[in-house]
């Protein structure tokens, strides 16, 4: 057990090595977009394609998993929804919040479940991603067309080209796609991907320490720690529990759990900027959230390795 939480580490040394790379200015901030697009638009989709692609979509534990994320989003996006009336914030701030507590990053998820869990539990962990991408994107995009400061309204259909635009939901159409069309592997192909996947995780654990921003933690600190608390203590027993309940196996219940505890995404960050919400609190949602998850995920792996 020791070497399996040992082997996590590397995943936050990576982190906090793109953070120092951004602070130290090692790489000038023009470097970081560009470096951030091949990653989303290229590098990732090259590990979500095959990685659904050759995943068991029809097996309990993957259904079980899936579920167990997507009702557990509705869930909190319920209950955070209902909760509304009793903030003291403004729409945008608002908006933060529950991108906060609803959405993760899988770039920091991922290569603990790959250490952990290894292929098995990624290919969970791809079923998951493909499944929660789609609810967790419409339910944000719909939060900020109503609270963000740019306050407009979005037909269903500027949603699905919004939605057709995201080049990680993309991925996981193609993947469901050769999936359930039972296309054999395709040499030539699918080494391309795979070789194009296996730069994404560690490229995107950088990334992500590169865009941490802990400015707005000290000034909106009972804001963010309460964002932090629901993402972070709530989601995880929640996801277990509920995968224990639709029937998901030993694996299934660890990878859903991992997933709770993902901190937030920065795709959140990106999305605050672009609807009108509150990009400035987003970040630092994102900073604690990402410290926290940290610390986190070597114990619930023990926990998880106890059970």
């Amino acid at each position: 057990m020791i070497g399996l939480i040992a082997g996590v580490v590397p995943v936050f040394i990576l982190i906090a090595l793109g953070y120092v790379l951004r602070k130290t200015d090692f790489l000038p901030d023009a470097t970081w977009r560009p470096i951030e697009k091949l990653s989303i638009n290229l590098l990732y989709p090259g590990f979500l394609i095959p990685a659904i692609w050759g995943a068991d979509l029809s097996g309990g534990s993957a259904r079980a998993a899936a579920a167990a994320a997507v009702v557990a989003v509705l869930i909190v996006s319920a209950a955070t929804l209902l909760a509304k009336p009793l903030m003291t914030i403004e729409g945008p701030a608002y908006t933060s919040v529950f991108q906060g507590v609803i959405r993760w990053n899988s770039f920091v998820f991922l290569p603990v479940i790959q250490t952990a869990f290894g292929a098995e539990g990624l290919a969970l962990a791809a079923v998951m991603i493909a499944c929660i991408i789609p609810v967790t994107n419409i339910a944000c995009v719909a939060v900020l067309a109503k609270w963000g400061a740019d306050q407009r309204v979005v037909t269903p259909f500027q949603l699905l080209k919004a939605m057709l635009a995201n080049p990680i939901l993309l991925a996981c159409l193609i993947g469901q796609a050769l999936n359930f069309a039972r296309v054999p592997r395709l040499p030539g192909i699918s080494d391309t991907l795979e070789l194009l996947g296996s730069a994404a995780l560690p490229l995107g654990l950088i990334i992500a320490g590169a865009g941490l921003s802990f400015a707005e933690v000290a000034r909106r600190k009972f804001t963010i720690a309460g964002v932090s608390f629901v993402k972070l203590f709530l989601m995880p027993p929640l996801m277990w529990g509920l995968c224990i309940l639709f029937g998901g196996d030993h694996l299934a219940q660890g990878v859903a759990m991992l997933c709770g505890a993902a901190p937030g995404a920065a795709a959140a960050y990106l999305l605050a900027r672009q609807m009108g919400g509150d990009a400035p609190l987003m970040a630092g949602v994102i900073a604690l959230t990402t410290v926290i998850s940290a610390l986190m995920m070597p114990l619930l792996l023990f926990l998880h390795h106890l059970t």
